[in-house]
């Protein structure tokens, strides 16, 4: 009896170990995901107790904003964009590891600069309309996002940083290498739903220029070895 008792013990332990084993291998072949699954859960409740917290909000005002028109249709590029960046980024994890690192860091470093903007100048605009000229799927839909969605803690726009950290990605990885057609698309989405920010008054002009002179900042840092590599490897197929 005391042998069987041992023998199924030591089964369930070295099941148990067997197990962790293959889970901390599963991290480690997509350390990328796992880091950035956990990254996600942490800015999720940031960002909640920020949309939630009760604060003096700096209004951001434009002159450009009152001459961009709404355009209720752009509600699908912009609800579009949760699916654009989750599945790229699980794909790229899965598919182009070191191309998925830099997407990551670049994703992280800019999600997290909005967090810390967002807690030290709370801010927001009153851009939306008041009443809707139409009454259409595009309208209720739009109506649905201005309840769930305050327009505070907007700037830097996130729609348009991520936007532009999946276009430098898929544009980058090799995954897509002779796949134009792929790449065209995804380039046309990510435009669409940076416009998108705008034409449904989601976001103040300001929230995009800010989102791109921010992408830009950080891509000449999460993308700087890379650049000074491949220009090293382009010397050396001269010489």
């Amino acid at each position: 009896m005391f042998i069987s008792y041992f023998m199924e013990g030591y089964i369930v332990k070295k099941k148990t170990i067997n197990i962790c084993r293959w889970v901390s291998g599963l991290i480690m072949q997509y350390k990328s995901l796992a880091v950035m699954s956990v990254y996600a859960v942490f800015y999720l409740a940031a960002f909640f107790y920020l949309e939630r917290r009760d604060v003096a909000v700096h209004e951001i005002n434009f002159g450009i904003d009152e001459y961009i028109p709404f355009c209720e249709i752009f509600i699908v590029p912009y609800l579009l964009w949760f699916a654009y960046v989750a599945f790229t980024v699980v794909f790229m994890c899965i598919r182009d590891r070191e191309e998925s690192d830099r997407l990551v860091a670049f994703l992280m470093a800019g999600m997290t600069i909005f967090i810390v903007v967002s807690a030290v100048f709370p801010n927001g605009h009153n851009l939306r309309p008041k009443v809707f000229e139409r009454d259409n799927i595009f309208i209720d839909l739009i109506r649905h996002l201005y309840a769930t969605d305050t327009p505070t803690n907007i700037l830097p726009s996130i729609h348009v940083y991520n936007s532009v950290a999946i276009m430098i990605a898929v544009w980058r990885s090799r995954c897509f290498a002779g796949h134009n057609v792929i790449k065209t698309v995804m380039l046309a989405l990510g435009l669409s739903i940076i416009c998108s920010t705008v034409l449904i008054k989601q976001h103040s002009m300001l929230d995009v220029l800010l989102a791109l002179f921010l992408s830009a900042v950080m891509y000449s840092i999460c993308y700087k070895r890379t650049a000074v590599r491949e220009k090293h490897v382009f010397t050396a197929r001269i010489k």
